[in-house]
């Protein structure tokens, strides 16, 4: 199993870029999202790799970041989505987006992306909400580092509190995973848990 490449990249496009290494040019179709932190062609780059091999077909999907690699092999996981689909969710949205969309059940949103319809999104949040942390889909979607640390202490507490109040951890994440989809104003702890407790 190939886990990264590392190499020059020798040219680049929104739907694939190749890495050159050890004299071999390896061509790996990536997201929108890889495509924007890619390098210039000629410097060296690193991607993550998902390998898949069919009995008429092999690709090779290259990724910026492990995190994105792990929700693109868990969307395949889901029957009736393969690798292009999958590919083109993780384009069509930013992996904090995503993340909090399947943690909080919102298959509107990941419907509302081109080329997944209306059922592929009901399938994707029914096998995948019990796999995608909310509280980390919910630090994922924070800008910056500092930011995304400050953001996830507050909304942990806010799930301990509502645990403190009889919720199970699960059910008090998915609560918090709730409020913040419906309520991006809620910036603080007690915000957060007066509108869980409300819904």
């Amino acid at each position: 199993m190939i886990a990264y490449i590392r190499g020059i990249l020798a040219e680049k496009s929104p739907g694939f870029a190749i890495l050159e290494a050890g004299g071999v040019g390896y061509e790996l179709a990536i997201p929108a999202s890889t495509y924007d932190r890619l390098p210039k062609t000629g410097e060296e780059a690193k991607l993550y790799a998902f390998h898949v091999v069919r009995e008429d077909d092999e690709a090779l999907f290259g990724f910026a970041t492990q995190a994105e690699r792990q929700l693109f092999a868990k969307l395949t996981l889901v029957s009736g989505v393969g690798p292009k689909i999958a590919l083109a969710i993780l384009s069509g949205a930013s992996l904090g987006e995503l993340s909090l969309a399947i943690a909080s059940a919102d298959a509107r949103r990941l419907a509302a992306i081109k080329g997944v319809g209306k059922k592929t999104a009901e399938k994707i949040v029914i096998e995948l909400k019990d796999k995608i942390n909310a509280i980390e889909a919910l630090a994922l979607s924070s800008a910056g580092a500092s930011g995304a640390q400050r953001e996830q202490a507050f909304l942990l507490d806010a799930r301990k509190a509502l645990s403190a109040l009889g919720f199970s951890d699960e059910v008090a994440s998915k609560m918090v995973a709730k409020v913040v989809a419906a309520h991006p104003e809620a910036a603080d702890t007690e915000a957060v848990v007066r509108l869980a407790l409300k819904r």
